[in-house]
């Protein structure tokens, strides 16, 4: 114990009969005023008792005690520290890992902040599959679920997730990924397709969804008979989405559009894949059009996987033809190599919006996030194929 922790009870407690010090307390030492530990506080958003604490902890040490009255005062270049405390303490990191990210090393720091990312993560999937379960014992309010969104943005967004459903053999022999899942919760309606190589999900924000208590709802629906009815909503400036022991039904006006479910087969669980994915190594932004062209390039285009080679300001897309074709664009992290089949990657940089496409990857060989900078709310994920011509010590 210091031996001035006897009257410290007093700094800016509340509940002790004794006067909290002057604001600016002045050393003879000290070239500039001090900060008392109740005004340190506010400006830093910590209570004082949390600014005692991580003086016993070693965290945050004043930049004076009093030796007579134990008062703690603080300097204000000290502000910025006790911000990063607040902020780590706020992410839920321990103590001692705190005291490693403020005086570590920097790649000590940006390895634990990513254990604890990771460690977050875990238990907020956890903890959120939990609480699905517990409301799945709850009645719904006579299985029935609607969401009013708007018309067009309904028809977009089944013409971009539809084209990732499995289709031929990939349909026939897993018949639940030839349709599209269709689910409400909350305010949100998801369209969400994959064909294994490819998954596509779209976000809506939905407008007077039900207040209900019970599970996400969801359904599985054919796509033809999903495009049937995207292209009716596109006529509507709002529908309303309603799933029922029926289906799927969107009602305008007068009018009801229905689509039958499909009930053999069970959906893969993709939330896991897109709550899962590794932080970026490499960001690429670059013209969609662009890049589609490229794909299709007759020097690019060919029976084989293409390759896509990013460093700097370039990308260079090469496939069996020669040269291949060089694009400007922004290319952040070390030099990339991947490669895809052009004809995946190429669908689903079709079904983006905008001028530009960006591609998130963590390594060359796990899924890769293709996003478009004018639709957040659409993110679709593509598998890269194996480089064959690379050296393994350039992977990634």
């Amino acid at each position: 114990m210091h031996p001035t922790d006897t009257p410290r009870h007093s700094e800016g407690d509340p509940a002790s009969p004794s006067p909290e010090p002057p604001e600016f307390l002045e050393p003879p030492e000290s070239p500039e005023p001090l900060l008392s530990i109740g005004a340190f506080a506010r400006r830093v958003g910590l209570a004082p008792s949390a600014l005692r604490f991580y003086d016993d902890c070693g965290l945050l040490r004043p930049a004076h005690v009093d030796a007579a009255t134990g008062y703690r005062s603080y300097r204000p270049d000290q502000e910025r520290r006790a911000r990063l405390v607040r902020r780590l303490r706020d992410a839920g990191l321990p103590l001692v890992d705190a005291v490693s990210v403020l005086d570590g090393p920097p790649d000590q720091a940006a390895r634990i902040l990513r254990d604890h990312l990771r460690t977050t993560r875990a238990a907020a999937a956890a903890a959120r599959t939990a609480v699905e379960d517990l409301l799945g014992t709850l009645p719904t309010a006579g299985g029935r679920v609607s969401a009013r969104l708007g018309g067009p943005e309904l028809a977009a967004a089944v013409r971009q997730v539809a084209p990732a459903a499995a289709e031929g053999s990939g349909r026939e022999a897993f018949p639940a990924l030839g349709r599209v899942l269709l689910e409400l919760e909350g305010d949100e309606v998801r369209l969400v397709a994959t064909d294994r190589y490819r998954l596509a999900v779209r976000v809506l924000r939905a407008e007077d969804a039900d207040d209900w208590a019970g599970p996400r709802r969801h359904v599985l629906v054919d796509v033809p008979g999903l495009r049937r009815a995207a292209s009716w909503a596109l006529r509507w400036p709002e529908v309303t989405v309603v799933l029922d022991g029926h289906g799927l039904r969107l009602r305008a006006g007068d009018e009801t559009r229905t689509v039958a479910p499909y009930t053999e087969g069970e959906f893969p669980a993709y939330r896991p894949i897109l709550d899962e994915l590794p932080v970026p190594r490499h960001r690429v932004i670059v013209d969609r059009a662009g890049l589609c062209g490229a794909l299709g390039a007759d020097r690019v285009a060919g029976a084989g996987p293409v390759l896509l080679r990013a460093e700097g300001d370039e990308l260079v897309v090469t496939g069996d033809g020669a040269d291949g074709v060089t694009l400007r664009a922004v290319c952040t992290g070390p030099p990339l190599r991947v490669a895809f089949d052009p004809a995946v990657l190429l669908a689903a940089l079709d079904a983006g919006v905008g001028p530009d496409a960006l591609l998130e990857i963590a390594s060359p060989t796990g899924p890769v996030v293709v996003r478009s900078a004018d639709q957040g709310s659409f993110t679709t994920l593509v598998m890269p194929v194996r480089d064959t011509a690379a050296a393994p010590d350039r992977q990634g």
